[in-house]
């Protein structure tokens, strides 16, 4: 089972790369997020590779970044998602903003990639909403939690006002996602700017109301 491949690349294709390692070339299918990453790097690159073994053929699936690799794993478990449209989706919105349109629902930046159709959307959200607080820990405001969490550096590039008000919600016995969510929604409402104090007020709301609602 190939895990990983370090060489050179060797061409680039739509939607697939070949990278010479010792003189072997390899197919790997990618994202076109990784596929640029890759393709701007000069020397040796190094891949994370998901191996798909079928009964015709044996698949290489690359990624630039292990959080892609685990959206990737975590897409393709939804029925109707298959590697093609996981890689599409990975293609067209970046693992952060899709996490966040899972967590609020967002049908209409998840329909953008193809394949993907408002009834598979809905079954991506229903099926995964609850399921990425794992995943999400790999980047966004979840990093800046995980990170402080274990004493180390704080991320500028990433909301500190979210990460903190999800990080109080979850304190007060919400789970991480739905803490997500509803932080989430606030910025939207209120704006990225918004302070801590006022996102975790919004969040309480919005929190309240989908208790009402189930």
């Amino acid at each position: 089972m190939i895990a990983k491949l370090t060489g050179l690349v060797d061409s680039t294709a739509e939607d697939s790369l070949i990278i010479n390692v010792g003189g072997v070339g390899y197919l790997v299918f990618c994202s076109v997020r990784t596929l640029n990453t890759l393709a701007a790097k000069r020397g040796s690159v190094s891949v994370f590779i998901e191996t798909h073994v079928r009964e015709d053929h044996i698949h290489l699936y690359g990624f630039a970044e292990q959080f892609e690799q685990e959206w990737f794993k975590l897409l393709i478990t939804v029925q109707g998602v298959g590697a093609k449209v996981a890689l599409a989706m990975l293609s067209i919105t970046a693992p952060d903003t899709l996490a966040q349109a899972i967590a609020t629902a967002d049908k209409p930046a998840i329909t953008q990639a193809p394949g993907v159709g408002p009834k598979l959307a809905n079954r991506i959200i229903s099926e995964l909403k609850d399921k990425m607080g794992g995943v999400a820990l790999g980047s966004g405001i979840f990093a800046v939690e995980a990170s402080k969490a274990a004493g180390g550096s704080e991320d500028p590039g990433v909301n500190l006002a979210m990460a903190d008000a999800v990080s109080a919600l979850v304190n007060l016995g919400y789970g991480r996602s739905e803490a997500y969510g509803a932080v989430a929604q606030a910025a939207q409402r209120l704006g990225e700017e918004t302070g801590v104090e006022a996102l975790i007020k919004d969040g309480l709301v919005e929190l309240s109301a989908f208790e009402v609602r189930n």
